[in-house]
């Protein structure tokens, strides 16, 4: 039996059109030019306000919460609407079922603070996967291995049966402090070339290949 965490956005989510629009929002209501998308592709993964700040580029706390006021507002609003979708990647919901079958523990460990998290599991009917869920606003942002270490104690799973599932080299990063397996997909907001770099054990072309992976 092994721990098998997830990554949210970009891993099993696409959801880049969402913060990149929600980002760009709240830099322009805090009177400010919108990133690039690119950009903004770069900070998915890290916590609110560390992700703000990076955009900003300066050490300006006070601006930053603003920003990231204005990001929290705007991603409400834009959930609250009847057509907005955030659609699972192509195999993930089948893969999460055939873990959670087979006897796996699944989590989760995400940017994201725990009422969005909560939002996307109910939406796809994925809460009853998984065993832990760790966020962003209980623990330091990634690459910090807080959330990790948290998954495994709250399942008595150890470090070299625990595998990490993301998009970017943040959760590259915090896989391999936390002594996990980091595996990477080539579907996310980091190119496969800087995960690999960063230490990715394997990269996914698809989320099928994963079932070999964690049989290992």
């Amino acid at each position: 039996m092994r721990l098998v965490v997830f990554d949210i956005d970009g891993t099993l989510v696409d959801s880049a059109g969402t913060i990149v629009a929600c980002a760009q929002e709240a830099f322009a209501r805090a009177g400010l030019a919108p990133p690039a998308p690119e950009a903004i592709r770069r900070i998915v993964g890290l916590s609110l306000p560390e992700a703000m700040a990076r955009l900003l580029g300066r050490d300006d706390p006070p601006l930053c919460a603003r920003i990231a006021e204005h990001y929290r507002q705007a991603f409400f609003a834009r959930r609250a609407q009847p057509d907005h979708e955030e659609p699972l990647f192509p195999g993930a919901a089948e893969i999460l079922s055939e873990l959670a079958a087979s006897g796996h523990l699944l989590g989760v460990a995400t940017g994201k603070a725990l009422r969005g998290v909560r939002a996307i599991l109910d939406r796809h009917g994925l809460t009853r996967h998984f065993a832990t869920v760790q966020t962003a606003d209980r623990h330091p942002s990634k690459p910090h291995p807080a959330m990790l270490l948290a998954a495994m104690d709250e399942t008595g799973s150890r470090p070299e049966d625990t595998v990490l599932v993301g998009d970017t080299t943040y959760d590259v990063e915090m896989a391999r402090a936390a002594g996990v397996l980091p595996v990477g997909v080539r579907w996310g907001n980091h190119p496969p070339e800087e995960l690999a770099a960063a230490g990715a054990a394997f990269l996914l072309d698809r989320f099928d290949q994963l079932r070999e992976i964690v049989a290992r």
